[in-house]
């Protein structure tokens, strides 16, 4: 496939959705490769990956139950279900975590916006590879315990949480802008 048709026909599938196999290790290191070169002015490298795969996922799923229990009882029993089961579904899970922060040249906002090309550069990379990819945050991303759980230091942030596995259903195209509705013309 082409890069454009590459480009094109890039689709998340719910992580839900996806299963084994993952990628191996060869692959991880390719698509951690190519997110490590995205654009990142002053080279801060204003990012890290965590790596969620294996029997961990689902001790990190039951720390992130029973945190969301412990802060907000009253939740539906589903809730908590879906926390336990957060990073178990994909074979593979990586966490962009931004350390973006103040610097005397290069604005916090781009150290962010390199952060965020990481994970869309994951998301490619493993759509190149013939897997699916799902860019998914949560409660959990902006709690600091669950943070904390999560390997997130308290002066970093999370940018995504990439779930990637094969799908288990079918793709499928949800519906996109027009482009005459998001795109304007600057007039002098």
């Amino acid at each position: 496939m082409d890069a454009l048709e590459l480009l094109k026909s890039r689709a998340s599938i719910p992580s839900v959705s996806l299963g084994e196999p993952g990628p191996s290790e060869a692959e991880i290191t390719e698509i951690l490769t190519i997110a490590s070169r995205v654009p990142d002015h002053g080279k801060l490298v204003p990012w890290r990956f965590i790596l969620y795969r294996g029997d961990g996922r689902t001790l990190l799923g039951e720390r992130l139950a029973e945190i969301h229990r412990r802060k907000e009882p009253g939740l539906p029993g589903a809730v908590y279900e879906q926390d336990r089961m957060r990073f178990a579904n994909a074979p593979l899970v990586i966490g962009v975590i931004s350390r973006a922060a103040p610097h005397v040249k290069i604005p916090e906002w781009e150290q962010v916006l390199s952060s965020a090309n990481a994970a869309f550069s994951i998301v490619l990379a493993a759509h190149a590879l013939g897997f699916t990819a799902q860019w998914l945050t949560s409660w959990a991303a902006y709690d600091e315990e669950a943070k904390a759980a999560l390997g997130v230091k308290p002066e970093e942030k999370v940018t995504a949480f990439v779930h990637i596995g094969t799908p288990k259903v079918p793709r499928f195209e949800r519906p996109r802008p027009a482009l005459a509705d998001i795109v304007t013309e600057w007039e002098p």
